[in-house]
């Protein structure tokens, strides 16, 4: 009885609470990314890219976890000034895909491409390291109004991810099927029930046990439906039979290994400009979204501004770990925008849940069929949970832009902002006739031209007189 009186809050960054607690608070933030972790490995190993060998795929999604899991660990405890203290999860950049795809088809596919990728990623890595030590006389230009925006931004491009989840994925043919639904509905009821209805670790832990609810109705729809479906091939016209997206496959973890010892340089690194150019224009994409997600998570977890130290220390946290990443073969390493969604939407930012959830994909990593398990989760399942995290990010930000209040000026900013800025990231075919360094910077989320536009009308439009000290 004694030692339960130690425990505190799991709303507290630093706070004492029981293993069985923090081990599932943990585990809610490792489903939340796991999928998004591996998928930009899949494609750009791919045959439809680089088209590695089967087994240096394997070892790269392996070292995928271990990475993901060691540099949340820096962000979370921080080596030196590297690292923001915060409950920030990492993982594999999906806003690398595009300029990945890019070097790929200009490197002619392969492992020498691939090794160009690693290569860029080293210097790219270390470039946003240092990049990061300038965060702090750059403060300046990140007020609350331009932080919220980004916020809000990252919250709106995710949305879409959501739903397409929520719909099963849209590369399968059964995408918006009745099943599909049906899964995303019942998980996001399960959450909300749990978490407005119900008090201790069901309601702190809604998202794990509505992800376990999703996997149970998974399997016993499996027992009761068809669990296949034709669709014409568009290529040959002819019918094909393919498995629908909600079911479970329990080959791959049948499949998979117990143990496997990480593999150290699946790739040798090639050095290439046409590789490092492009690579460090998206690093210093990344660092914003990384400005934006640390900012996310100090005002949706914690109710507060991040601390010059806190973005100086994610940014570089982000570098580092994108340079490491490179030695194990995997793409750049970044925060985790789903991640500052649950965060904003559970309110639990405690430091030692999260950093069981980092240990959690460390032995991911060691243990493939424990990683098998986590990865045949269906795309509806993570799409219940997902529509609503992801939302909540677009409310931190609103909260952001209006902390010091909404004028004029304010308004105009995050009007054209989104409007313009988001709009062209959102709506890249519009950017079709520029050239291709402005494609890379402003295609995609809408993230960074958002930004942008933000920072640029803060400094050109002066502040009204009554905010004038």
């Amino acid at each position: 009885m004694e030692n339960k009186k130690n425990y505190t809050s799991p709303y507290d960054l630093d706070g004492k609470i029981p293993f069985g607690q923090a081990l599932a608070l943990g585990l809610q933030h490792v489903l939340a990314m796991f999928v998004g972790n591996l998928t930009p490995i899949l494609l750009i190993t791919g045959p439809l890219y680089c088209d590695l060998e089967h087994g240096i795929q394997i070892a790269i999604i392996q070292n995928a976890m271990l990475i993901a899991g060691l540099v949340t660990l820096v962000q979370l405890f921080t080596i030196g000034p590297v690292g923001a203290k915060l409950p920030i999860v990492m993982g594999t950049s999906s806003g690398f895909i595009g300029v990945a795809q890019s070097i790929s088809q200009i490197m002619g596919g392969g492992v020498l491409a691939y090794g160009a990728l690693m290569g860029a990623s080293l210097i790219g890595g270390l470039f946003e390291c240092v990049l990061g030590f300038c965060i702090k006389p750059l403060r300046r230009f990140f007020p609350s109004v331009v932080t919220g925006t980004v916020v809000m931004s990252i919250g709106l491009s995710l949305i879409a991810v959501g739903i397409n989840s929520f719909g099963g994925g849209n590369t399968n043919g059964d995408f918006g099927s009745l099943p599909n639904l049906f899964v995303g509905t019942v998980v996001l009821v399960v959450i909300i029930l749990l978490k407005h209805f119900t008090k201790g670790i069901t309601s702190t832990a809604s998202i794990l046990f509505g992800i376990i609810i999703g996997y149970i109705l998974c399997a016993v729809m499996a027992l009761i439906l068809p669990t296949t479906y034709t669709m014409i091939d568009a290529k040959t016209g002819e019918e094909v039979i393919k498995t629908c997206s909600w079911v479970l496959n329990w080959d791959s973890v049948a499949s998979a290994g117990w143990f496997a010892v990480p593999n150290l340089m699946p790739v040798h690194m090639v050095f290439d400009l046409r590789a490092i150019l492009p690579m460090i224009i998206m690093f210093i994409v990344t660092a914003v979204e990384t400005i934006g997600d640390t900012a996310g998570v100090t005002e949706g977890g914690l109710g507060r501004n991040a601390t010059d130290s806190e973005l100086v220390g994610s940014v570089t946290a982000d570098g580092l770990g994108s340079a490491v990443a490179s030695f194990f073969g995997v793409l750049p390493n970044t925060s985790f925008s789903q991640n500052v969604g649950l965060v904003g939407m559970t309110k639990i930012v405690n430091r030692y849940a999260i950093s069981l959830g980092a240990v959690f994909l460390i032995l991911c990593g060691f243990f493939p069929k424990l990683a098998a398990l986590i990865r045949m989760m269906p795309q509806s399942v993570l799409g219940g949970a997902a529509v609503m995290m992801f939302a909540s990010i677009v409310v931190s930000g609103m909260k952001l832009v209006t902390q010091d209040g909404v004028d004029n000026r304010v308004v105009t900013i995050v009007s054209v902002a989104i409007g313009l800025g988001y709009g062209l990231g959102a709506n890249s075919s519009v950017l079709q006739f520029m050239p291709q360094a402005v494609q890379l910077i402003f295609g995609g989320s809408g993230i960074v031209p958002a930004a942008l536009v933000a920072i640029v009308l803060n400094v050109v439009i002066p502040k009204e007189e009554k905010e004038k000290k």
